[in-house]
């Protein structure tokens, strides 16, 4: 893919930024080195290399699932004007 100024301002277009001139030559050599890399990045040999989430083996710290807090329901209703089956009752703010 070769890159020139044209190209530079359709981008900087499509990603709506507003791309002063004097800053498309400086992009342009920037934006070509970077595809420089991919090239280069998508010729590497990667055949029988296993794809990794991680360049580390980490693994996930798990805990116990237990139940750690108890049903505060009755304490919590007590303290409401009016409760029906379960639920709080509020008065309709909506007709």
């Amino acid at each position: 893919m070769s890159l020139d100024t044209e190209r530079v301002r359709h981008l900087a277009r499509l990603a709506r930024l507003a791309l002063p001139e004097d800053h498309i030559a400086p992009l342009l050599l920037e934006l070509g080195r970077v595809i420089h890399l991919v090239d280069e990045l998508s010729q590497a040999n990667v055949d029988g290399i296993e794809p990794m989430a991680h360049p580390l083996d980490l693994g996930v710290a798990l805990r116990d699932d237990r139940v750690a807090d108890t049903d505060h329901h009755a304490a919590l209703a007590a303290l409401a004007p009016a409760e029906s089956g379960g639920f709080y009752l509020v008065p309709k703010v909506i007709e």
